[in-house]
């Protein structure tokens, strides 16, 4: 029986397809339309879904939407009721939408699946998880483990915010929650947008810009007693409790109280693009601390309440991998294992599942070892032949390979000679990190590429990290980890025997200084504090990319590459071959590679488009 998974109508609608628990496709809206985070109803994931299933609407056994509406607009109501007089704008703003709309979900999403129909057929049956069993399900079920805790942490669901579950076999137990306006991810957000990046958009710039924190000049850790004394108490269950005073999530339209705010900490709120400043660095670190601290007294409560030596981690905090390494290097757990979309998309695959296990009660047979995510490899494929049929519009040019061994050796050539590739090769991943599919790669010994692919192919912020791919069997020879992170979603350091030494007036550098210092024999993908976001990459997983990356190895010795998703900064990964020669005619990008073919930026025709085509992607 196949059961379809919705998430929508907040952030980053998604579709995932299971058939009797095993996962079939998933994918989020903003690949197809373009439009990052989409929120709208996801029709052209479905029909991506149900077409990678080979099957019609009326074959689904059960579609589940992620979350409950009537306890979202329970919990709406009564914060209003709570917050009054504060909030009527908010109020007044929100409410039209819901009695028009949100309120009539169930009669919503029928409509929008009879748009799918090629015609009307009885009625499909509706499920509806609660958003955080949602997640809680998108990280068990498809994990190796046959018993785990399971935690999850976001902003806020209906009215939960965190939780602590326990999954066996085929359940999952509910043994805590946290409840709204009480909220750790919200607790970022709110430092998010202080610090002049976007609500669930720019948490993970402010987790890169973290490690500029200076914490030696003693202001880190007064802005961590601030947050501390004023802003949240942390019990020691990992339960927290958030100063209304502080915040106006719960019933205004900002996330924070900004005047208060500049009174405790000194500093006004950042406006977008303006220059960052030691102080906005250091406010970030002592937020990431804080952060960290929250996660490691959650997860011993769930280690206390379950007993359970694995974890599952889910919801959009759960993507914050420094937080992530640290609790792998605490040793409270002995395996940890994260749903790779694990921010609202990934509810759309947990509601499917949900459905089948709880549902309809289908035995789960994990192997201990592999997760059931193919690699997170999901999404949508394209031959050579369509890729060929698709760009001829654009009247590319291209050099055809005969072979997976010649086009990885002829890459691992152009990588080692300083270009900056474009690589599109299989089905698209799921969830926000590209994972060798999706990708543009370079060489990670170049000192020069990370501020080269900041400026010139990203165009984005110059502090921002650049993550590594490593063969999982070399990981060790350039990380401090022994445990794979096929992922993207820990932390590890560089080993001691690569990085440089720093000045001894490092930390009192400015950012622009700091960014200029050689850290390490692999610079591009080494940040400041000697981190790396880790993509291990295993041969029986991506035999591809593997490749790729021992052809390079094998040229320079060196079993490590640069990997950013394929996008420009505000625009979503690319998708389809289009979007992939589109952003590399766009941008300074050197080659394209789809499939078996290689694409040099010299031979295309000229590019003829407007200067402002930048302005099509909102700033992220």
């Amino acid at each position: 029986m196949y059961q379809l998974g919705i998430s929508a109508y907040y952030h980053d609608s998604a579709a995932a397809l299971t058939r009797n628990g095993e996962i079939i496709a998933a994918a989020q809206e903003e690949r197809f339309t373009r439009r990052k985070h989409d929120s709208s109803f996801p029709a052209n994931a479905i029909r991506f879904c149900l077409e990678q299933g080979g099957i019609t609407l009326s074959e689904l056994e059960s579609v589940s939407f992620y979350d409950k509406p009537f306890l979202k607009f329970e919990r709406l109501l009564e914060t209003y009721y709570a917050f009054a007089p504060r909030g009527l704008r908010s109020f007044t703003n929100a409410m039209p939408v819901w009695i028009r709309e949100k309120l009539f979900l169930k009669k919503l999403l029928r409509d929008e699946l009879d748009n799918l129909r090629e015609t009307k057929g009885d009625n499909i049956r509706l499920l509806f998880p609660e958003h955080h069993l949602s997640h809680a399900a998108s990280a068990f079920y498809p994990s190796p483990f046959r018993e785990a805790a399971i935690l999850t942490i976001d902003g806020v669901g209906e009215w939960s915010t965190a939780s602590i579950c326990h999954g066996r076999e085929n359940g999952i137990s509910i043994l805590r929650e946290l409840h709204f306006p009480h909220s750790l991810g919200l607790l970022y957000s709110a430092f998010t947008y202080y610090l002049g990046f976007r609500v669930n958009s720019g948490e993970y710039k402010l987790m890169g810009l973290a490690p500029y924190g200076d914490p030696t000049s003693g202001r880190v850790g007064h802005f961590d007693g601030l947050i501390r004394d004023q802003l949240v108490d942390i019990r020691e269950d990992g339960s927290l409790w958030l100063n209304q005073e502080y915040f106006d999530f719960a019933c205004g339209l900002t996330m924070t109280q900004d005047g208060r705010w500049q009174k405790l900490f000194g500093l006004p709120r950042r406006s977008e693009e303006t220059e960052l400043t030691q102080q906005h660095c250091d406010l970030a670190l002592a937020i990431q601390q804080v952060t960290e601290d929250a996660v490691i007294r959650m997860a011993r409560e769930a280690r206390r309440l379950t007993g359970s030596a694995n974890l599952c981690l889910a919801g959009g905090v759960a993507l914050n991998c420094v937080a992530n390494g640290r609790l792998q290097k605490s040793g409270i757990f002995d395996r940890i294992w994260i749903q790779p979309a694990a921010g609202d998309a990934g509810g759309a695959l947990g509601a499917a599942l949900a459905a089948c296990y709880i549902g309809n009660g289908k035995e789960r047979q994990p192997n201990g070892n592999d997760d059931s995510m193919l690699g997170s490899y999901l999404g949508p494929a394209y031959s050579d032949g369509e890729a060929v049929a698709r760009l001829r519009r654009f009247g590319a040019v291209l050099q055809r390979c005969e072979t997976l061994e010649e086009t990885c050796n002829r890459t691992a050539v152009l990588l080692d000679s300083g270009n900056v590739i474009g690589w599109f090769q299989g089905r698209m991943e799921w969830g926000p990190r590209a994972l060798g599919n999706r990708s543009i790669i370079a060489d990670a010994r170049n000192p020069e590429m990370q501020r080269k692919l900041n400026l010139k192919i990203k165009y984005r912020e110059g502090f921002r990290p650049f993550a590594p791919s490593v063969q999982q069997e070399h990981a060790g020879d350039y990380f401090d980890t022994s445990v794979p992170s096929p992922y993207m979603q820990f932390v590890a350091d560089v080993v001691q025997k690569r990085r440089k030494p720093l000045p001894e007036n490092f930390h009192g550098l400015p950012l622009r200084d700091k960014l200029c210092h050689l850290r390490s024999d692999i610079p591009a993908v080494t940040h400041i504090d000697y981190s790396a976001r880790l993509q291990t990459v295993q041969r029986e997983t991506n035999p591809r990319y593997w490749q790729l990356i021992e052809s390079f190895r094998q040229l320079s010795g060196c079993a490590v590459i640069v990997n950013t998703s394929f996008n420009v900064r505000g625009e979503p990964i690319v998708m389809t071959p289009e979007d992939a020669y589109r952003c590399f005619m766009r941008t300074e990008m050197d080659y394209l590679v789809i499939g078996n073919m290689i694409f040099d930026k010299r031979e295309q025709p000229d590019w003829r488009e407007s200067a402002d085509w930048l302005k099509e992607y909102a700033l992220d």
